[in-house]
């Protein structure tokens, strides 16, 4: 039975269906951040296109480490596969689409299936090898690793094939939380492919995007002599709106790097959670354009400190115990102080200690983790379940040429998480602006 003094309130759905949690609506008045995969460079938006990172369906088998057991993993299951497609072709099926999964050797060891692949044998479509394809990703935030980027091995490479059609295309793409995170908005920025979750069913949005060279339709400005062409991939319609607002001098990239600065204000980010949690950015245009210039400034900032993670320096409080120990590392856990765990400590390996970490660098996060728990999960060495492929992150010092790569990164992470938490801090207040298109 209810008390007499509980007293009880009514809710009621807003315009968009929220009971709770609800959109704020002057979020829709704002300028959507891409709605198209059509490369309209006329669409009202920021940019021309968006994409969502790679999604492999078989990590285990096109990303490693090690370069040279990601190449031997891929050559051996191609080759069950082929096998497997001949075995296929050799016993003439009537419905050869009904009669796949019931007939290939379904050992997770040897190969992953998946429908686009089992679609593959049902059509006589054959996955050849090729050398050139391999690349270097961003799998999850600080995390890099190599790839297979394959049209046909990879389940969906999404739009990724114009952004990074070769080794060489240079490009810069921001990738933000796909609808429905539950792990906080931050936006990331990286210069390779990167993977679905990077980001939770991470959305990506390019400064560039590249076309094959028809050299049947060259511009006077194209050089004719690459197989690719680079493109813009901030709209028309977006560059006009930012000269009229701040100056002709404005340019695609300003406005890449506005986009960028401004995705990492706190005041947008907490006033607009649950908008962004529901639907991709909608982003405003802010009144003056010192404020502009401010955010296009900042956005420049945090991206050089997240581009360039591996070469920024080791954090100057940071000490490393036992330094001359081999910088092996099996699986990384914090230490203890008094018995209770310290995040003040990581204990690298049985012999070396990182020591005097600030606290106050666990407070900058992506996807859910602060960067230093995610180097802390990713460089580990497991062994998948399925596949058996073991990964082990000594193999990327060792092949890189870098021994104290892991080692020192948690310094430099350390490092570029205070940076950018002063960057943020530093950011100038928004006063919030209708900006109709």
């Amino acid at each position: 039975m209810l008390s007499d003094k509980m007293s009880l309130s009514s809710i009621a759905p807003n315009e968009a269906g929220d009971w709770i949690n609800q959109r704020d609506g002057l979020f829709e008045t704002f300028i959507p951040i891409s709605q198209s995969k059509k490369y309209d460079h006329k669409a009202q938006t920021f940019f021309v296109t968006d994409t969502n990172g790679i999604q492999t369906n078989r990590d285990s088998w096109v990303y490693n480490f090690s370069i040279e057991l990601l190449r031997r993993n891929v050559e051996l299951s191609l080759r069950f596969y082929a096998a497997e497609l001949k075995r296929f072709n050799d016993e003439h099926f009537a419905n050869r689409k009904d009669a796949v999964a019931d007939f290939i050797n379904s050992d997770p060891r040897q190969f992953s299936w998946t429908r686009s692949t089992k679609g593959y044998v049902a059509r006589n479509i054959e996955i050849p090898f090729c050398g050139e394809h391999f690349r270097i990703a961003q799998y999850r935030p600080f995390c890099k690793a190599n790839l297979y980027f394959d049209k046909f091995y990879n389940e969906y490479p999404n739009q990724l094939p114009k952004f990074f059609p070769t080794p060489q295309s240079k490009n810069l793409v921001i990738c933000v939380p796909g609808v429905g995170t539950k792990k906080g908005f931050m936006p990331f920025i990286v210069d390779t492919i990167p993977d679905v979750q990077l980001q939770f069913n991470g959305q990506c949005f390019p400064l560039y995007y590249y076309e094959k060279n028809d050299r049947d339709a060259l511009s006077l400005f194209d050089s004719g002599k690459d197989e690719y062409v680079r493109r813009d991939a901030i709209t028309d319609f977006i560059l006009q709106r930012a000269r009229e607002e701040y100056g002709p001098r404005t340019t695609k990239e300003d406005v890449f790097y506005y986009v960028y600065g401004i995705l990492h204000a706190k005041e947008y980010r907490e006033r607009f959670a649950a908008d962004l949690q529901k639907s991709l950015p909608r982003l405003p245009l802010v009144e003056d354009t010192k404020t502009f210039r401010a955010f296009v400034a900042a956005g420049k900032k945090l991206a050089a400190l997240h581009l360039n993670y591996e070469s920024i320096e080791q954090h100057h409080s940071v000490i490393i115990e036992n330094d001359s120990a081999a910088p092996m590392v099996q699986q990384m856990r914090f230490g203890k102080s008094n018995g209770v765990e310290d995040k003040s400590i990581i204990q690298f390996n049985d012999a070396i200690r990182i020591i005097n970490i600030p606290l106050r660098a666990y407070d900058w996060q992506v996807n859910g983790k602060s960067p230093i728990e995610w180097v802390m999960e990713r460089y580990a060495v497991s062994v998948n379940k399925d596949s058996q492929i073991r990964n082990d992150p000594n193999e990327w010092c060792k092949e890189t040429g870098r021994p104290r790569y892991i080692l020192e990164l948690i310094g430099r992470i350390v490092n570029v998480s205070i940076q950018t938490l002063d960057l943020i801090a530093a950011l100038p207040p928004l006063s919030f602006k209708t900006s109709a298109s």
